[in-house]
């Protein structure tokens, strides 16, 4: 009895620290693509001249004003994108246990860009940081239209839920098309821009107030791990365990909501990383969400910054933007592991 005991002691043990490992192994490979990104761009910048930046910044100096304000700032968002998309691309598969879901599902994206493209054509509003608040409404307005579709008051079904989301996310977009296609070509050049998926002229200004979103919703999320297991199971298992399906299905869209509606507000629609994050964290993890959200936190921040920096430096002088380079690295990649590993099942 005492050996067997031991040596479920002994395994756990054993996986915790693998575990451990891993997250630091994602941390460290997070930290080399950041600083990596304070070089790389249409101006290339030295590694003295960028540590200069920090320790002896002149203000008359173009080149530390670069790196102090534009390429820190664009190299933090890329992060907190990347680890919010990741960590509600988890939460969605686990409340639909789909695996080929992503938070775009909820109608989020359609929202953002519905009402972006709103404020562009009928508020003559440019400048990111003024769509970024409207993208960030309508996504939420989306979010919650899909709960009502999907029927809360008659209790959670993933597939309406999904239905629901598709749905009116076709309508959202057809109205998008519409005021586009009806609209001055000023108006489609900027919501052309964003609907690329870009962080390109991202300041602090954005910067902020997306970091105050992510933080918030990552703490709720890393509070429901358990309640996610659970529910991951099914809901009559669920049910029998105690967990209230209700209460967890509006805390995690408020968690989706806040994660993936601020970074797709702030940088467009990068749908690609919440769906493949979460797998390859599974691939590490296992079933486990209190390992598989900080494991698609951290991939995830990983793959966006790696794609924005990498975008840099193939369209040298000029840029690629990250949404695009996202899905030429990640697609072929994300099909290679699918065809060498069956896909982790939920």
């Amino acid at each position: 009895m005492f050996s067997v005991a031991n040596s479920v002691a002994q395994s756990d043990n054993r996986q915790f620290k693998f575990q451990r490992k891993g997250l630091l192994i994602c941390g460290l490979l997070l930290v080399a693509f950041s600083v990596f990104s304070l070089f790389v761009g249409t101006r290339p910048v030295t590694i003295k001249v960028t540590w200069e930046a920090f320790t002896a910044f002149n203000p008359a100096n173009s080149e530390h004003l670069l790196v102090r304000y534009l390429r820190v700032p664009r190299t933090l968002l890329a992060i907190i994108v990347g680890c919010s998309l990741g960590v509600a691309g988890a939460i969605m598969q686990a409340l639909t246990r789909n695996p080929l879901a992503d938070p775009g599902i909820l109608g989020i994206n359609a929202g953002a860009a519905v009402s972006i493209v709103s404020a562009i054509a009928f508020w003559g509003i440019s400048d990111v940081i003024g769509y970024m608040w409207f993208g960030l409404a309508g996504a939420t307005i989306a979010g919650c239209g899909v709960y009502l579709l999907g029927g809360i008051r008659h209790g959670l079904n993933p597939v309406r839920m999904v239905l629901a989301g598709a749905a009116l996310s076709f309508v959202l977009l057809a109205v998008t098309q519409i005021i586009t296609i009806n609209s001055e070509d000023e108006v489609f050049n900027q919501f052309r821009h964003w609907v690329v998926g870009s962080l390109q002229g991202r300041g602090y200004e954005v910067l902020f107030p997306i970091s105050i979103l992510a933080a918030s919703g990552v703490m709720i999320a890393l509070m429901l791990t358990k309640s996610l297991d659970t529910v991951a199971l099914g809901h009559d298992l669920g049910k029998s365990l105690g967990v209230n399906q209700t209460k967890v299905w509006i805390l995690s869209a408020l968690v989706i909501i806040m994660l993936s509606g601020g970074a797709t507000a702030a940088a467009g629609p990068i749908s690609f990383i919440g769906l493949t994050a979460p797998h390859f964290a599974r691939l590490i993890a296992g079933p486990d969400y209190r390992w598989v959200l900080p494991y698609s936190m951290l991939i995830s921040g990983v793959m966006v910054v790696a794609a924005d920096s990498l975008g840099r430096v193939v369209g040298y002088p000029g840029e690629i933007s990250v949404g695009i380079m996202v899905a030429l690295i990640g697609g072929p990649f994300f099909v290679f592991l699918i065809r060498k590993w069956k896909i982790v099942q939920l």
